[in-house]
């Protein structure tokens, strides 16, 4: 009895899907509940796992493909796999040597070999039953490139008969040219168009749009993280024996950010339409830099939560985004974002912010630097800060008085801790 593969539900906001990879190829065996098939939306990377066991009997949509809610991507039938596999690699390996357009190759692959104008039988595949991946091409387009044809010039015909100890001048072996004033050939100055993801398409539409349709203002501040250092230098150790999770400096920026949300309702609120929402809770988006792109998982309830539980939290998605395994709920919402390009190194930035919210903080890195302190020049611990904000909604006093306060909750932690 054969059963397909369906494309499961999709979000309301999402209309369709790519199918990014196939984990299981036809005439290969499956077990029940095994991935087989990554479906790529604009936000999250779904996994199709196989509903029972037995051997995948066909492919019905290639990598590459645009697919829809219920579109059928394959069917599983009866059997172990073996014979089908064995026939499988057979037809693989001598199709996929005769031309571009194999079955073997998925759409991406085959339009890159296209775009390159390569003999595809002189890339070797390394996939199953010999299937040529992008990997695979790309390798190649590298080994060529390193290892270039040698040019040689012909002598001219005054020095063809001119001799040396006695010899006539050899040709010339040159080098390809490495650049200056030089001109290249273009199999030294190499391209490479690939199509942009899912992911990396929707975040450029967000922040196209966020620039177009809001009223976007950023003020900056700065924080003295000596006070903050201290108190984690002086219980990190007890902190992560107590709670099992380590102590870092998110947790307090977002304790910090939810206190001074609860103070500023404005700057927790969004647009919708003519309408102003104002949100009794503190959903805190934390970026998060994945091998796709930014995600922001979102913190619900941050005011309610402790400072191990925002650490335990942000440290899961953190694992969930470099696996890959957020879902769409994990980033479904959010009030506020908190951005941490310090972690990269960044000294100062305006973030962006991320509709419909109408704030986003930046955090940067925390750089030695001379500031006075009680009249007296000392070497202190500082890190910018910046508050990108809807100037629609949120007034210039507002962001400021906004900025200043997760500042001084930073800068005394005992005030968080104390509720004051």
């Amino acid at each position: 009895m054969s059963v397909e593969i369906k494309v499961p539900t999709l979000p309301e906001s999402v209309a369709d899907a790519l199918v990014l990879k196939w984990h299981k190829q036809s005439g290969e065996a499956v077990e029940r509940d095994e991935v087989l098939v990554d479906i790529e939306t604009d936000k999250v990377v779904l996994e199709v796992p196989s509903p029972v066991s037995g051997v995948v009997s066909s492919i019905m949509e290639d990598e590459g493909a645009t697919v829809v809610a219920g579109q059928v991507l394959g069917v599983i039938g009866e059997g172990t796999g073996s014979e089908s596999t064995t026939s499988k690699s057979t037809v693989a390996t001598s199709t996929t040597e005769t031309n571009a357009t194999s079955p073997q190759t998925s759409p991406a692959v085959r339009r890159l070999i296209a775009e390159r104008g390569l003999d595809v039988a002189t890339i070797k595949g390394t996939g199953k039953g010999g299937r040529i991946t992008k990997d695979d091409v790309l390798n190649f387009i590298e080994t060529q490139k390193n290892s270039p044809e040698p040019s040689v010039i012909s002598p001219s015909p005054e020095s063809s008969s001119a001799t040396v100890s006695g010899s006539a001048l050899e040709p010339i072996k040159l080098s390809p040219p490495m650049g200056g004033s030089v001109p290249l050939g273009e199999e030294e100055r190499p391209e490479r168009r690939v199509p942009m993801t899912r992911l990396r398409a929707r975040i450029a539409e967000r922040l196209l749009y966020a620039q177009q349709s809001t009223a976007m203002l950023t003020t900056f501040n700065e924080v003295d993280m000596k006070p903050l250092m201290d108190m984690r230098k002086r219980y990190k150790e007890l902190f992560e024996k107590t709670h099992d999770v380590r102590l870092g400096f998110m947790s307090m920026f977002v304790k910090a950010s939810a206190e001074a949300l609860k103070r500023f309702p404005d700057v927790n609120a969004s647009l919708d339409g003519s309408d102003v929402v104002y949100h009794g809770f503190c959903d805190i988006g934390v970026a998060v830099s994945s091998d796709r792109g930014l995600v922001v998982p979102i913190l619900r309830n941050a005011e309610l939560m402790s400072l191990a539980e925002t650490e335990r939290q942000i440290g899961e998605y953190g694992v969930k985004a470099q696996s890959g395994k957020l879902s769409i709920e994990d980033m479904t919402g959010g009030t506020f974002t908190i951005s941490n390009g310090g972690v990269f190194g960044s000294l100062f930035s305006t973030p962006i912010l991320n509709p419909p919210q109408s704030a986003i903080l930046g955090m940067h890195s925390i750089k030695d630097r001379p500031v006075v302190v009680d009249g007296e020049i000392v070497i202190r611990p500082m890190m910018y800060l910046a508050l990108s904000y809807d100037h629609r909604i949120i007034d210039g006093k507002g962001a400021v008085t906004f900025l200043k306060t997760i500042k001084d909750l930073v800068e005394d932690p005992a005030k968080i801790m104390l509720d004051i």
